[in-house]
C-alpha cells in the first residue's frame, strides 16, 4: 500500500427537502384544511477515526464525498425522507485542516473519535404549519435550507511514542530493523526511505512505538531535499532520538543542522526531549570513538551516547534512555510467552 500523508478533499451536505403546498380533499368533507407535510432535512458529512488505516491512499482516488439531500414534504400530512449522513474514514492521528492549510478543525486522536464536519440542511415547512385562525388556508412553503459546501484538507500525522531524527544514512532505518519487527528499506544510498515507518520496541517488560522519517538535511525548510514536512510524524512524539553518523567528517555540523531544522519547523518541536547517539561505532576503533564523542559532547553541550545499529552494541542503553523519557500511560506492558501462549485461539 502506497504511503499518502496530506489529500485535499471537497465535501457537501445535503440540502432539505421543500415543505409541501396541499389540501384534504375527500369526498363528503367541505372543509378538509391544509396537510401539506414538511421536507426531510439533508445529510451531514461527518468524518471518524477508525482502526486498520494507517495512510490516506483512499482520499487519491475519491476527492468529493457528497452527501444526500432530504426528500420534498408530500400531501396527507407526509414528511419527507431524511438523506443519508456521509462519513469519511481516516486514520488515527488525522488532522482536518480548513482550506487556507493553517486553521485545524479536528485532530482525530483518538479511536472511535467523531467530527460534525458539515451539517445537512433543515426541512422546509408544509402549508400545515403556517394554518392559523385568520388563515385557514395557507398557500405557502418553506423550501429546504441549503446544504454547506467546503473544502478541507486531510493531513496525517502518526500516533508514535518515540521519533528518529538525523542525516540521511546515519542509519536510522537499520537502527529501527534491530531493535524492531520492522523491515524498512535499507542501502548505501542517500534518502533510501522515502516515507515513514512504524516499529514496536520493547525493553524491560514495557513496549512503545518507534517512528522513523526521511532523512533531514540543511535547507529542508526551504524545500531541498524531501523537505521538513516529515517533521509532523513525530510532533506527538515524547521523545526524540537523535542519531549522528560517527564516521562522517562533519558530524558537528550534522548534529547542527538538524536542531535548526527543527527550530526553523516551529512548534513546540525544538523542545521536545532528546537522546542524542553516535551511530556506526563499529566502523570506529577506540581512539576515533573518543575523539568523535568529545567533538560531539562539546556541539551538543551534554552527554552523548554511543551504539552500533549492525553490532548491536549500545542498543539496549539508549532504549533505555528513550523509555525513560516516555510517561507510563504511554507504555505498553509486553506479554510473557506464557501469557501470548495462553491468548492464542483454540477451537
Amino acid at each position: 500500500m502506497k504511503f499518502l500523508d496530506l489529500a485535499k478533499v471537497y465535501i457537501r451536505s445535503g440540502s432539505g427537502g421543500g415543505g409541501a403546498v396541499s389540501f384534504r380533499r375527500e369526498k363528503f368533507i367541505e372543509y378538509g384544511g391544509p396537510d401539506g407535510g414538511d421536507g426531510g432535512g439533508g445529510g451531514s458529512v461527518w468524518v471518524e477515526a477508525v482502526d486498520g488505516l494507517n495512510t490516506l491512499i483512499d482520499f487519491r482516488y475519491q476527492q468529493h464525498f457528497f452527501a444526500q439531500n432530504g426528500q420534498a414534504g408530500m400531501g396527507r400530512q407526509r414528511t419527507g425522507k431524511d438523506g443519508d449522513d456521509i462519513v469519511l474514514r481516516v486514520p488515527v492521528g488525522t488532522e482536518i485542516l480548513d482550506e487556507d492549510e493553517e486553521t485545524v478543525l479536528a485532530d482525530m486522536t483518538a479511536l472511535g473519535q467523531r467530527v460534525l464536519l458539515a451539517r445537512g440542511g433543515n426541512g422546509g415547512w408544509g402549508n400545515l404549519h403556517f394554518k392559523t385562525s385568520t388563515n385557514q388556508a395557507p398557500r405557502r412553503a418553506n423550501p429546504g435550507q441549503d446544504g454547506v459546501e467546503r473544502t478541507i484538507w486531510l493531513r496525517l500525522k502518526l500516533i508514535a511514542d518515540a521519533g528518529l531524527l538525523g542525516m540521511p544514512n546515519a542509519g536510522k532505518s537499520t537502527f529501527l530493523a534491530a531493535v524492531s519487527n520492522a523491515r524498512p528499506k535499507i542501502a548505501d544510498y542517500p534518502f533510501t526511505t522515502l516515507h515513514p515507518n512504524l516499529g514496536v520496541v520493547g525493553v524491560d517488560g514495557a513496549e512503545f512505538v518507534m517512528a522513523d522519517i526521511p532523512g533531514l538535511i540543511a535547507g529542508a525548510s526551504e524545500g531541498r531535499g524531501l523537505g521538513d514536512r516529515f517533521l509532523g510524524h513525530v510532533e506527538r512524539c515524547a521523545v526524540l532520538l537523535h542519531l549522528v553518523d560517527g564516521t562522517s567528517e562533519t558530524l558537528d555540523e550534522d548534529y547542527r543542522a538538524i536542531i535548526n531544522e527543527l527550530e526553523l519547523y516551529g512548534g513546540d518541536l525544538a523542545d521536545k526531549p532528546r537522546v542524542t547517539a553516535l551511530n556506526k561505532i563499529d566502523a570506529l576503533d577506540d581512539a576515533e570513538r573518543a575523539e568523535a564523542r568529545a567533538r560531539l559532547e562539546e556541539e551538543v553541550g551534554g552527554p552523548v551516547m554511543m551504539l552500533s545499529g549492525v553490532s548491536g552494541e549500545g542498543l539496549q542503553d539508549v532504549l533505555r534512555a528513550v523509555r525513560a523519557q516516555i510517561t507510563e500511560d504511554r507504555l505498553r506492558q509486553k506479554q510473557s510467552t506464557e501469557e501470548q501462549e495462553d491468548a492464542t485461539w483454540r477451537p
